[in-house]
């Protein structure tokens, strides 16, 4: 398997620190609102990684944090005049929620930075101790020049840095690109005690704590958005490999940008989307289905059309699954025909497809690819007079691949209506006595209802619009 890795810019062989388990660690949202389809897709392509690591056999422990204090989060408290705790509550329930509709695993720990300030502050003191960090006025700052790696990630250079910096210095740093490790408490705001000052941690070190405590000094991939690499990561790698003395994390994943409609997602240009207005439009299995329709270090636009293209794509594989269910009744119980044994050995070859485009680099464009062609293959030589094997089989396969992608296929029976039950009992016996013009009445009157039926050899099936 073999992983593109940002801090070597290549794609390198996937070897785990120990055999057989994945420590996984993806930076999650700031909870000041609902989250927004840019950060669905770090979630969204993530998760499928995690799946196909188990699909693998490997057992993965996935940390993905909660900011829970920041300064969003304050000003959405303050404005509504409540807690920041009630606020970041709040939304972590909301981001379930969506997290859930988009069939993303919850994680193994999905760690609070409020809940763990005491490891923070101690990280903190670590650092000081080793010369790595110095107080000013109750204000805690890294001192980037002293971590010889500083930059391996972003491949940023600091003098560079400096020179083309544009942001006000706070005087009492020692240098322009030292970072805040903890900072006091401003009025109104929650804090916590330390040994410099009431105040709460910088974002940075929240990730480089929470990954100790719940994976270890070391871990196997770090991960998230493109937008983290600098400063975020590359202060990540600071803290951690200066507090810990080792390498922070083997490899490093990052998903490039989403745009709206060929343009930057922002509030200001009218094209923000958060994920629970997407899901008014579109089920989210859908939504998924179009993140994963791109390689995740591709650029991906976002737009009506595209999110159409999708539903239709994901249709079609779910209209094959239902359709070897409803055969998989019908089919006979007996030894497969050596023209059966070729489309099993087919749809084989297919399995290895993509599989083999999971393990380069995680193209699930690619992967979804081999899906489709095993739909084909299904449509074009399962009927009712298939062995039941073969349906089983083929049915198996797409269930499975999918699920690794988190996309789920295979028809759930729902109870209609004793109403709806009725009118599809009535446009039958309308049809049988050749009264066709009541018939599509009934048919139109079940669209209305959300009921779209279709008339085959194996006669009525239905699926709610």
């Amino acid at each position: 398997m073999k992983i593109y890795n940002t801090l070597s810019k290549s794609k390198e062989e996937f070897v785990p620190i120990e055999p057989g388990k994945v420590r996984m660690y993806v930076c999650g949202p700031t909870v000041y609102n609902y989250i927004h389809i840019g950060n669905a897709r770090p979630m969204i392509v993530f998760d499928t990684v995690r799946r196909y690591f188990e699909y693998k056999g490997y057992e993965v422990n996935y940390v993905s944090n909660f900011t829970d204090v920041d300064d969003k989060i304050i000003k959405k408290a303050n404005e509504e005049g409540v807690s920041t705790e009630e606020i970041s509550e709040r939304y972590i329930e909301e981001c379930k929620k969506d997290m859930a509709s988009m069939n993303i695993k919850p994680a193994t720990y999905n760690p609070k930075a409020t809940e763990e300030i005491e490891g923070m502050v101690a990280m903190i003191e670590n650092l000081i101790e080793k010369g790595y960090a110095y107080e000013k006025n109750g204000t805690v700052y890294f001192s980037t020049r002293k971590f010889e790696g500083y930059g391996k990630l972003s491949k940023k250079n600091l003098d560079d840095l400096e020179a083309g910096s544009r942001v006000a210095v706070a005087d009492e740093k020692n240098d322009p690109m030292d970072f805040v490790l903890w900072k006091p408490k401003k009025e109104g705001e929650p804090s916590w005690p330390s040994p410099w000052s009431d105040g709460r941690p910088g974002w940075h070190i929240e990730c480089s704590e929470m990954s100790k405590k719940y994976l270890g000094d070391q871990i196997d991939i770090h991960a998230g958005g493109e937008d983290l690499v600098f400063p975020h990561h590359e202060n990540e790698i600071a803290q951690s490999e200066a507090a810990n003395g080792k390498e922070f994390s083997k490899y490093w994943m990052h998903n490039a940008f989403l745009n709206i409609d060929n343009k930057k997602m922002s509030k200001s240009e009218g094209n923000f989307f958060t994920v629970r207005e997407i899901g008014e439009k579109f089920d989210l299995q859908v939504l998924r289905f179009f993140m994963l329709s791109s390689h995740y270090r591709s650029p991906l636009n976002f737009s009506k059309d595209l999110m159409d293209a999708a539903k239709s794509g994901l249709d079609r594989i779910k209209t094959a699954a239902y359709h070897l269910e409803q055969l998989e009744a019908l089919a006979e119980e007996r030894e497969l025909n050596e023209q059966e044994k070729q489309v099993l050995a087919d749809a084989e070859s297919l399995t290895n497809k993509f599989n083999a485009a999971m393990e380069d680099d995680f193209n699930t464009a690619d992967a979804i690819s081999a899906i489709f062609e095993i739909v084909k293959l299904s449509n074009t030589n399962a009927t009712k007079d298939s062995a039941k094997e073969l349906i089983q089989i083929l049915l198996k396969k797409i269930v499975v691949l999918c699920d690794i992608l988190g996309v789920e296929v295979k028809h759930v029976e729902e109870l209609l209506d004793e109403e709806i039950e009725r009118l599809i009992e009535e446009r039958q016996a309308a049809r049988k006595n050749r009264d066709f013009a009541r018939a599509d009445e009934i048919r139109d009157e079940l669209l209305e209802k959300g009921i779209i039926l279709e008339d085959s050899r194996e006669g009525v099936r239905w699926k709610r619009a």
